[in-house]
């Protein structure tokens, strides 16, 4: 357990459909004037642009699977550090308890070939959507720390992540409404460390979530 530990804190300093919006506030002069927190600031800053040609995109365009920090490979780096009650051996996580960000549901994970998937690893910025929004100008180097970054990752249930796809904000929002505006600000949060752009439609969309908690700040690293 300790060797995760020392691990996530190496890889750390490496580096719609209408339904959606069921209860979230419409975007307005009144409502973007308020939304003063870090989230909205730095969600301004972001650069608008249309998507780029998702030609020439692969997974291996961001490295070849986890990287390794010692023995500890980033998948078990941030199972160690999203779940509770884990158990460690030799650096592989083998059971614990999420408590699932994007549905709210608590899931037991059970290593093993049947098991393993129920939670799986999230990359909030969806990489062929990072690919489309600027990543394929960054160095293979940045976009390999950028697969690994533990600020874009997050241990979620599998299916709502293979729901997620390579959804953006304006596609595809966690069905836990109460994690909506931390998922928004994580991205708008990686998207500001590389970078990337959003489009219009992604920016609208972000807008209409942080106006239900226009204070919101950025997560840390």
């Amino acid at each position: 357990m300790a060797g995760l530990i020392i691990a996530l804190g190496i890889v750390a300093g490496i580096i719609l459909h209408p339904a959606m919006w069921e209860g979230q506030p419409q975007p307005s002069d009144t409502t973007v004037e308020v939304m003063t927190g870090d989230a909205a600031k730095a969600l301004a800053s972001l650069e608008v642009k249309g998507r780029a040609p998702k030609s020439g995109y692969s997974r291996t365009q961001f490295g070849d699977g986890w990287t390794l920090v010692g023995a500890c490979d980033t998948r078990n780096i941030i199972l160690a550090r999203d779940l509770q009650d884990e158990v460690v051996i030799d650096c592989k996580v083998q059971r614990g308890t999420l408590d699932d960000p994007y549905t709210a549901k608590t899931i037991h994970f059970q290593r093993g070939a049947s098991t393993s998937d129920d939670v799986q690893i999230d990359h909030v910025v969806a990489l062929s959507d990072a690919w489309q929004k600027g990543a394929q100008l960054l160095t293979r180097e940045q976009r390999e720390a950028f697969a690994n970054d533990p600020l874009e990752l997050l241990a979620v249930e599998g299916a709502a992540n293979q729901q997620k796809g390579d959804g953006d904000a304006a596609t595809w929002l966690p069905p836990n409404k109460d994690f909506r505006c931390q998922y928004v600000a994580r991205q708008i949060a990686i998207k500001k460390k590389y970078k990337l752009w959003v489009t219009n439609a992604e920016k609208e969309a972000m807008m209409r979530v942080l106006a239900a908690c226009p204070g919101q700040m950025l997560p840390g690293e």
